[in-house]
């Protein structure tokens, strides 16, 4: 595996990446999101492991960043210099007002490398990271996907950088679920598989750990979240 990433990007131009209905959905569910998610204990715990690890004034990407809440908060509050990507216009807006302390940007992850250009208005190059966090948003890829997704993330991470994400534990690719009056999209691994795909793509488990969650919301079923802290190998 290459460090910067490279092989990731080469296999993402070969890749029919198709998002169509995600960001529309998420768009229309807005602030619901929140509502039905009202609390995410196992995402603020593992926001706070982030936060304090890092040296202070890190760079932290945060991808998938929905309403920014929690994570974009937790991290800005700590005094980190943090950078949002979503595919949804919509939650950008909700993120941008409710962390004005950190930066958003429309972006999708397969367009993330160094040098490229990525969304439209956004900058030609993010830079390299301390931190990266990514809370339930690779779920949203293909499984083919997911381990590009990795191993661009990991290009963007300094040496010896943190990444702390969450998948749900569902061994499913691609799969169309009722999510708060929309459909969506996503994949899932078992907990032992989805540690081989994170390791394959650079990164030790420093951590992890799982909550059960029951959503607010009655058309999401109750779900095992899996949580990794992980650090970026050279």
């Amino acid at each position: 595996m290459s460090g910067d990433g490279h092989h990731g990007h080469e296999a993402y131009g070969r890749l029919e990446i198709d998002r169509s209905g995600q960001a529309e959905a998420f768009d229309a569910i807005g602030d619901r999101y929140d509502e039905a998610f009202p609390h995410k204990d196992g995402q603020v715990q593992s926001s706070r492991w982030l936060a304090g690890a890092l040296p202070a004034n890190s760079r932290v990407l945060d991808v998938g960043s929905g309403t920014g809440v929690p994570t974009a908060r937790e991290l800005s509050d700590a005094g980190h210099d943090v950078v949002g990507i979503d595919i949804s216009p919509g939650m950008l807006k909700i993120a941008r007002d409710n962390v004005p302390g950190a930066t958003f940007h429309l972006a999708d992850i397969a367009g993330l490398r160094p040098g490229a250009p990525f969304g439209p208005g956004g900058p030609r190059d993010l830079g390299r990271f301390d931190g990266v966090s990514a809370y339930f948003s690779l779920l949203m890829l293909p499984r083919a996907e997911i381990p590009l997704a990795l191993r661009t993330l990991h290009g963007l991470l300094k040496p010896d950088g943190l990444l702390a994400m969450a998948m749900v534990e569902a061994d499913v690719d691609d799969f169309a679920i009722p999510f708060l009056g929309n459909t969506i999209r996503v994949s899932g691994y078992l907990r032992d598989e989805l540690r081989q795909v994170v390791h394959d793509a650079g990164f030790d488990v420093l951590a992890e750990d799982s909550h059960a969650y029951a959503p607010a919301s009655t058309d999401v079923p109750p779900e095992l979240q899996l949580f990794l802290h992980c650090r970026r190998r050279a």
